[in-house]
């Protein structure tokens, strides 16, 4: 009997290549992730430059025998998704393209072993016990990478700092202090070569605090900032900033999908510790499909209101560009509005792309209304305010509710400027903008593009559904007239696989021609429901 053999070499390879950024800032941010999943309150790195060697021990709880074993299996972990940053058992594996040897030191009770392991070919990486090196004098997991390059960025002390610093700033901003304490009760530190690494508040003198809520809860499911400058930032100061469990994923405004009139003056980090649950296998992006995408398009629909507040009251918020659309191209948009709406009862991921208002109102921009940036609605769950800086270290942050009435303002309507009785709050609640503007409506967008050669009609890239001009079924539905159903089968194939699993994905596909059909007819089941009743 034959058994499957792995080429060991060209899958790490493809691992390393699936991560962003350099191999070296890869194997020490998983290592670090690996010691704060462990209950790690203080961390110490050593660079050896004379060594050629890397050296990261920790506090944490180490690991027992059984543990210490599986750990030099691939995709092997006792971690589960959600509850830290590490979660799939690949990333220290890693440095085994970039070192002679990786040594590994534990000490958990009365267990204190060690084992030495390295790549031998293409096919093998063996490994053995070996006697404790003395990496630790308590409990705890220490790491030593021998550098096979002696001139591995790696040795550099300087290096090794800004590393730490770009991956895991909130761990080292106060600001994310009261967000992170329920993850780290006892607080976290660095130690570089001996020497701790300082704190560092946000150097920007304006600075607007922020805070996204879930549910009825009083208690932020999600703090941050945003800061604001007068001359251009640093471009690592610059755009927003998105973190979970203290590591940053994301940064930039291309990611929130809204960018400010001056994008080189602003900046902010937000924490947001539900999204571990929907990292991607390298830490360097998020799921966008499923159960776990639809979590990811939720808080990014949450997070983007809040920045819009406050970008508006800063005045520095884009206005939405006016474009000129076809009466077809409307009337088929509110029939796609409407049957995602009766859709979203029976199918609860497409939560995340519909725009539930106060009052259980609930709607769905799509085309130019959204935005060529459009961005998916939230779920039902969220609820907005703005930061007190007060309340949030008892977690009372919280506005109360809106005098508003339910019905929301058409989109090619001015809003009209408050009354007295709606004068804006105080006590660090952002003020609405004075003056008649525009309302910016989230939701999901559909836009035209060109991709010769793409055999799918239509893609989701965050919350816009993308239709191929130039796929041959676009042309024949172009020249028969019936782009209006191609358009609806572009749209559902591309939302099936965030809507449901793939075992379910011609359920939904049947179910939203079914409901398009009805909707073309003039009326939805429910609304049919309403009138018979009567």
């Amino acid at each position: 009997m034959a058994e499957t053999r792995v080429d060991l070499l060209h899958l790490l390879e493809d691992l390393r290549d699936a991560y962003p950024g350099a191999i070296e800032e890869t194997m020490l941010t998983e290592i670090l992730a690996n010691s704060l999943d462990s209950g790690a309150t203080r961390i110490r790195i050593t660079a050896d430059t004379a060594g050629a060697s890397l050296t990261v021990s920790d506090n944490g709880s180490g690991m027992p025998r059984r543990d210490l074993r599986r750990y030099h299996d691939l995709a092997a972990s006792t971690k589960a998704r959600g509850q830290g940053i590490g979660f799939a058992g690949v990333g220290i594996k890693l440095a085994l393209l970039a070192c002679r040897e990786v040594v590994t030191e534990t000490r958990r009770a009365k267990v204190h072993v060690a084992t030495r392991w390295h790549l031998a070919s293409r096919h093998r990486a063996p490994w053995r016990w070996v006697p404790p090196p003395g990496l630790l004098v308590e409990q705890g997991t220490a790491v030593r990478l021998g550098l096979a390059d002696p001139l591995s960025p790696l040795t550099d002390r300087g290096y090794v700092e800004g590393a730490v610093r770009r991956h895991y700033q909130p761990l080292l901003d106060p600001a994310c202090d009261s967000m992170l304490r329920e993850l780290y009760p006892r607080g976290v530190s660095f130690e570089v070569n001996g020497e701790a690494l300082s704190r560092q508040a946000c150097p920007i003198a304006e600075t607007a605090p922020l805070a996204i809520h879930t549910g009825r809860r009083r208690k932020p499911s999600a703090l941050g900032y945003l800061y604001r400058d007068a001359a251009p930032l640093p471009e690592e100061q610059r755009g927003l900033a998105i973190s979970t469990y203290g590591k940053i994923i994301k940064r930039g405004w291309d990611w929130l999908g809204i960018s400010p009139n001056a994008p080189e003056r602003i900046g902010g980090l937000i924490e947001f510790p539900m999204l571990a649950a929907s990292l991607t296998l390298n830490k360097g992006d998020f799921i966008r499909t499923g159960q776990r995408g639809a979590a990811y398009l939720a808080a990014r629909k949450a997070i983007q209101e809040v920045v819009l507040r406050q970008l508006a009251a800063w005045g520095d918020a884009r206005e939405q560009p006016e474009t000129a659309r076809p009466r077809s191209m409307r009337t088929l948009e509110r029939d796609l509005e409407r049957v995602l709406l009766d859709l979203s009862e029976g199918f609860p991921l497409l939560a995340s792309l519909v725009e539930h208002r106060r009052g259980s109102q609930k709607s769905l921009p799509l085309g130019p209304k959204g935005g060529a940036d459009g961005a998916p609605g939230f779920d039902p769950a969220l609820e907005l305010s703005p930061m007190n800086p007060k309340d949030v270290s008892d977690g009372s942050a919280g506005i109360p509710p809106s005098t508003e009435p339910s019905e929301a303002p058409p989109a090619d309507r001015q809003e009209t400027p408050p009354r007295e009785s709606e004068t804006p709050m105080t006590g660090g609640a952002l003020p609405r903008p004075r003056g008649e503007r525009r309302p910016l409506r989230l939701g999901l967008a559909v836009q035209f593009e060109e991709r010769p050669g793409n055999p799918e009609p239509g893609r989701l890239v965050e919350s816009t559904v993308y239709v191929n001009r130039a796929h041959p079924a676009y042309r024949r539905a172009a020249a028969s007239r019936s782009e209006g159903y191609h358009i609806a089968l572009s749209v559902v194939l591309a939302l099936a696989p965030l809507a449901v699993e793939p075992a379910g994905e011609h359920a939904f596909v049947t179910a939203f021609l079914a409901r398009w059909g009805e909707a073309v007819s003039g009326a939805s089941p429910r609304r049919k429901k309403a009138v018979n009743s009567k």
